[in-house]
């Protein structure tokens, strides 16, 4: 009986083992259903399972920090780098996401030994054009928002939106704390309204003639163009255009959605293995057509929709590291609370 309950320990611990080495466990806070078929056809490629934990990005950093050593996260896989950043300076990131793929694939300003983007994304402004003449849109920048021509004919959401965050965060790594403050005061001047809503809730604000322009990511308008938000958001989408801001200097704010390596991953190779996938033309077609956002690799192109109606012929800023996002992040939203952004 003895050796029969030592082989069935060993067999447990084997099956176990193999368990472990054949999936990989994501933390997951981008709440797209494509995604989950994405990670099915990963399944299907690698015979690797994919355990997807979804929920919030602010719940799911906090899961993990609170389990440690003990988690079971292998990525963390969040919209925005500002949150990868931050991650990382709490020291909940590992080194070593890093492959042939993720070298060839990304450019460094995307991504760091610890995490890496695997889309990109856009902030950028919506204007009305029965509003907003052409001579007024010509060489604006994010910094001239806060052009007092601009008052009382802008929206954007909340200081504490995490996208909001990033793009403050990344005016101060251009123009520095001080002169970020003081546009920060030029922004909250030049509001249509207190800060309410989503990204499309600006968007529609536009189209009702609430404000003139808005800022807002560029999936969103292909999102409501899509017809996937219904019908009333479909029309207002029509009724706006996209600019893309400072194309005459470093060029227009880009974000990215990122997976990063989770300290003590117990399924590493796996988590690399998945990084690899997205970055797969298979996967960043899948992307592009199903939330809209700009592939990271070459050779893929962004939704007809996107193309059509957003153009792909702009100047993106590739010299801005989005490391710096998560670096600058508490600055930024201490600038706009200070400028009395809600």
């Amino acid at each position: 009986m003895r050796k029969l309950s030592i082989l069935a320990l060993i067999t447990a611990l084997f099956a176990s083992t193999f368990a472990i080495a054949n999936e990989v466990n994501v933390f997951n806070a981008r709440h797209y259903k494509a995604d989950a078929e994405m990670y099915g056809k990963f399944t299907a490629a690698t015979g690797i399972k994919v355990n997807l934990i979804n929920g919030k990005s602010g719940a799911l950093e906090k899961r993990i920090a609170e389990e440690g050593a003990d988690s079971s996260a292998d990525l963390y896989i969040t919209a925005d780098a500002g949150r990868c950043g931050a991650m990382d300076a709490k020291g909940l990131l590992q080194s070593g996401l890093s492959s042939a793929t993720i070298k060839a694939s990304v450019p460094k300003n995307f991504r760091t030994n610890k995490w890496v983007g695997v889309a990109k994304r856009a902030r950028i402004i919506y204007y009305s054009p029965e509003r907003v003449s052409g001579a007024e849109l010509s060489g604006l920048t994010y910094e001239g928002l806060a052009d007092p021509k601009w008052k009382g004919r802008l929206v954007i959401r909340k200081s504490s939106n995490i996208y909001n965050k990033s793009l403050v965060a990344s005016l101060i790594a251009n123009n520095g704390k001080k002169a970020t403050a003081e546009w920060a005061k030029g922004v909250v001047a030049n509001m249509a309204r207190e800060p309410k809503g989503n990204d499309r809730a600006q968007i529609m604000a536009v189209a009702a003639g609430e404000a003139d322009i808005a800022v807002a990511n560029t999936y969103y308008l292909a999102l409501m163009l899509s017809g996937k938000k219904g019908a009333e958001q479909q029309e207002a989408a029509k009724k706006v255009k996209a600019f893309f801001p400072n194309q005459n200097d470093r060029g227009t704010h880009m974000n990215i959605s990122c997976a990063a390596l989770v300290k003590g991953a117990p399924n590493k190779a796996n988590a690399i293995a998945l990084v690899d996938f997205l970055l797969s033309p298979e996967s960043q077609e899948h992307f592009t057509n199903n939330t809209f956002e700009f592939p990271m690799i070459g050779g893929v192109s962004p939704s007809p929709l996107v193309v059509n109606n957003l153009g792909l012929d702009f100047k993106q800023d590739l010299a801005t590291k989005v490391s710096t996002y998560g670096k600058n992040q508490a600055s930024a939203l201490e600038v706009m609370t200070a400028a009395g952004w809600k």
